[in-house]
């Protein structure tokens, strides 16, 4: 590994290389791969990063994350550790094979306009922590992006930091050192407008390549931007949040996801889950026993009647003392909007 690469990999889970089970030594496959991934993702713009490379580098190391939150005269802040989203069992749930056709239909009464779109809409939480005697507790860091992107090639972009579970309060953020600060509810963190042609100019392979609409090819595009092709599933998973992360899918879209996903092993169905932003979707579940996800469930929620992805979860299976971790708590959330 050359030392940019190096230099890339501390900047996102910056770790010490005398302690602890995490001190550099050479990478395994898995590992190089996930290194692949997170140098595509660092092309992209610094605010990308941010939200792309932290949930990734959370499910590969499967760090530890505490609940936290500040105390002093001032507001409340909303920066608690999110409570695992409340499965419901006593609805009758619906397999990923028969929501494959729900969604095959719906694409099929789609019209040219109901294609996809470059940028997307998202709320995330993600987990932050530092390694070492003198570190900061681990944090959650709420964050809301939205990337548009015009016809003539002109768009915008731009992060602010609020938790909607929470209207109001202060939320916490890293400012451009690494500290923890506070900021007000809303608070924009970055914005930026991009003139007429930028697209072409600005976007890399993942955002000017169109998305495909057969399960087939899409999960070929996944492989060779995002290193999914193992056919591992939470590698799946995790390529279809980046994937999301460029672009909204359109019905046809949707319906290659959702075949894909019926294709996938070990995903089954868990129940019916309010998500944070109060959308009804049916959950399906994934339980790591091995690897780089023991010890964590991934679950990704789709809309019941349409297919379209909602979100996704990650939560902790079992106790990591060490780390003061309990089962059940939450390492990483999105919510997908249109």
């Amino acid at each position: 590994m050359r030392d940019d690469e190096l230099d890339l990999l501390r900047a996102v889970d910056p770790v010490s290389s005398h302690e602890g089970p995490w001190r550099e030594r050479p990478l395994d496959h898995r590992a190089e791969r996930a290194l692949n991934q997170l140098l595509f993702t660092t092309r992209r713009r610094k605010v990308r990063r941010r939200l792309v490379v932290r949930a990734e580098a959370a499910v590969l190391a499967i760090v530890a994350v505490l609940a936290y939150t500040f105390s002093g005269p001032g507001a409340q802040t909303a920066a608690a550790l999110p409570t695992a989203l409340h499965l419901r069992t006593d609805a009758p749930s619906v397999s990923l094979d028969v929501l494959a056709h729900r969604a095959a239909a719906r694409a099929k009464a789609a019209g040219p306009e109901d294609g996809p779109r470059r940028g997307s809409h998202l709320q995330s939480w993600y987990m932050s922590m530092e390694s070492g005697p003198d570190a900061a507790p681990p944090v959650t860091v709420p964050e809301e992006r939205i990337t548009r992107w015009n016809a003539d090639g002109g768009g915008s972009e731009m992060v602010v930091a609020t938790d909607p579970r929470h209207p109001g309060r202060p939320v916490i953020h890293a400012d451009d050192n690494g500290r923890w600060r506070t900021v007000n509810d809303g608070k924009v963190l970055h914005r930026k407008v991009y003139p007429a042609g930028s697209e072409a100019q600005r976007g890399g392979l993942a955002s000017r390549t169109k998305p495909p609409t057969d399960p087939d090819d899409l999960r070929e595009l996944l492989r060779m931007l995002y290193g999914s092709g193992t056919g591992d599933t939470p590698e799946l998973l995790q390529a279809l949040s980046s994937y999301r992360q460029e672009w909204t899918p359109g019905p046809r879209e949707t319906a290659a996801i959702v075949e894909l996903l019926a294709s996938a092993g070990g995903l089954r169905p868990a129940g019916i889950v309010t998500d944070r932003l109060g959308r009804r979707g049916q959950a399906y579940v994934y339980t790591g026993h091995d690897g780089s996800v023991a010890g964590s469930r991934q679950m990704i929620i789709l809309d019941p009647l349409t297919g379209t992805l909602l979100g996704s979860e990650i939560t902790f299976t079992k106790d990591v003392p060490d780390y003061k971790i309990k089962a059940g708590d939450v390492m990483s959330y999105e919510a997908w909007m249109p």
